[in-house]
């Protein structure tokens, strides 16, 4: 089995491709190569099959066709620009996030007798408000407020019918925020979430742009990695023309992130959070939706945490050797 990850550099295609050498197969079928790309060169993994890198930008036109010229079985479609730089930089958003998607479909469709499974991380995003009595089930319709969030819908809309059209076969998961992010923060608005938790545990001071009452969705790095997984090996035909779903998580508030942090590592760590409201910040995430009911990834086999607690806790073990700063 050949597989291609695009954006295999950032933080969920490093877990991603981390765990895919660790297992050395997808599906009960051994994987025999990996190509990971992105605009920067990914981290080497030893892995017991060849891992290949890439170093290019998909939105360039012919990029695509490089990256599929060897017909990979799966493609993991990962790559890029996150929510608040899409807001702030509309051209480069689009370009990106809408442009090099096209551009990865349209090569795949031109190619003979090629159907590759395409695995695409979509966002909660595609929502807006107003929204119905909480929680969302998979019903809601998507009108989103933020241009990474449109993006993304329009991808969702093109993915839905290249596979309808038989060109691939493609599931696309709404990824809830993935917290505790490791590494430095990114330009995303939903960082704080992460940053609340990640810098009071390594001994720093962190900044609280929003109110405690602000409730979002939440997975660990390590559920986002077996969305993907799982997305990859899914019988499609269970899916119907309805090809993107609402992953599980875990539904917080600032608040009872705060506790959990409390709970877990003492008032020490939770002492080093600072509020600093930032209306930017607080705006976007205002639009964005709180809970779900996903019901139909929960029947397809698709499993998260069920508490923030829960979630602190991988954070620890997988990125901290399991220690945390006095």
């Amino acid at each position: 089995m050949r597989i291609l990850v695009i954006g295999g550099a950032g933080m969920v295609g490093r877990k991603l491709i981390e765990r895919l050498a660790r297992e050395g197969r997808l599906g009960g079928k051994p994987i025999s190569h990996l190509t990971a790309h992105d605009v920067v060169a990914p981290a080497r993994v030893e892995a017991p099959f060849t891992i290949e890198t890439r170093v290019s930008d998909l939105s360039v036109p012919g990029e695509a066709e490089a990256l599929i010229k060897d017909r990979p079985d799966v493609i993991f479609h990962l790559a890029a620009i996150v929510s608040g730089e899409a807001e702030a930089d509309f051209d480069k958003g689009y370009r990106i996030n809408l442009d090099g998607t096209r551009f990865l479909f349209d090569a795949i469709r031109v190619v003979e007798s090629y159907v590759p499974r395409v695995v695409f991380t979509s966002t909660l995003a595609v929502f807006g408000a107003p929204y119905p009595a909480e929680p969302i089930d998979d019903e809601f319709f998507q009108t989103p407020l933020t241009s990474y969030g449109t993006q993304k819908a329009i991808c969702e809309l093109l993915m839905a019918d290249y596979s309808r059209r038989g060109f691939l076969d493609g599931v696309g998961i709404r990824l809830p925020t993935i917290c505790v992010r490791p590494g430095k923060p990114n330009k995303a608005a939903s960082g704080f979430f992460s940053g609340i938790i990640r810098e009071p545990l390594a001994g720093q001071e962190a900044i609280l742009p929003v109110s405690e009452d602000v409730v979002h969705w939440h997975a660990s790095p390590r559920s986002a990695a077996g969305f993907l997984v799982h997305a990859a090996t899914l019988d499609t035909a269970q899916l119907g023309a309805r090809r993107s779903l609402n992953m599980p998580g875990v539904g917080a508030s600032v608040g009872d992130q705060i506790e959990a942090l409390r709970k877990v590592a003492g008032d020490k760590a939770v002492a080093r959070i600072r509020r600093e409201p930032d209306p930017v910040v607080a705006k976007i995430v205002s639009g964005w939706p709180r809970t779900f009911n996903p019901a139909r990834a929960l029947a397809l086999g698709f499993k998260a945490e069920t508490s923030f607690e829960e979630i602190i806790r991988i954070h620890i073990e997988d990125e901290l050797g399991g220690k945390i700063a006095d």
